[in-house]
């Protein structure tokens, strides 16, 4: 009994587009599982590891990303839901966040503006379009945000998409190693900095360390989102006249 009943969700989801969230949520789960199993090793992301395996899966079954993103789709939506759900626990950070409040905002400064600055000039220095240095330069930006950019300044939301995966992915993996080298040991500090460079998948890493260096990582990617936004437009207006 059990099989035909296995058989017959199995005919149904294929026919729908729930098909995408399906295995988007079996992929993650799984590697999520080989996550936690190798103890949180950094290098076994449970993004990228779930990306690989939705890769591999549509291309051995020749399934268009359209199709896949159709009933997948939903999992996109709740990135800016969940966005914003990060202010639960930055409340409980508040007074820390009062008194970091000047520092703060420098290191967001500082951290748009480089994170900016540094992919264009690498990006230019190797030969990229304009096209493509415009769907650089939000890469540090949290996806719904990075890909409004993207497109109001030109760029191509569909790869500004993937470099910030790409973006997030390294910055989660590096890290942790990058601060503890420059011996910065505040959790609140450690959390603001991986939310700037690595938005939503290095907030989640964070997450795993502290509530408090998950709630100073959601912080810094939201203030990272609304800086860019400003931000990107004017630094390339000024990269064209340059």
């Amino acid at each position: 009994m059990i099989a035909p009943r296995i058989a017959d969700i199995w005919v149904y989801l294929a026919a729908t587009p729930l098909l995408g969230l399906t295995i988007t949520l079996l992929a993650y789960q799984a590697a999520y599982w080989i996550y936690a199993r190798a103890r949180f090793n950094p290098l076994l992301n449970p993004v990228a590891l779930a990306i690989v395996v939705l890769v591999t899966a549509l291309a051995l079954t020749g399934t268009p990303y359209q199709t896949y993103f159709d009933g997948a789709q939903f999992v996109h939506f709740l990135l800016g839901p969940a966005t914003v759900a990060l202010a639960v626990p930055l409340y409980a950070q508040l007074d820390k966040l009062r008194a970091l409040a000047m520092p703060l905002a420098g290191a967001l400064l500082a951290g748009s503006l480089t994170a900016i600055l540094s992919v264009l000039a690498f990006g230019w220095l190797l030969g990229a379009s304009e096209t493509t240095l415009l769907s650089l330069a939000p890469k540090s930006v949290t996806t719904p945000i990075a890909m409004g950019i993207a497109e109001k300044i030109g760029g191509i939301p569909s790869l500004t998409a993937v470099l910030v995966i790409l973006t997030g992915i390294s910055g989660a993996v590096m890290a942790k190693g990058v601060l503890d080298a420059l011996h910065i040991k505040d959790h609140g500090v450690r959390g603001f900095a991986v939310g700037i460079a690595a938005h939503g998948i290095g907030t989640a890493r964070a997450f795993q360390v502290s509530e408090q260096a998950g709630a100073f990582a959601g912080l810094g990617m939201g203030l990272n989102g609304l800086a860019t936004a400003v931000l990107a437009p004017l630094l390339m207006a000024a990269f064209r006249w340059m």
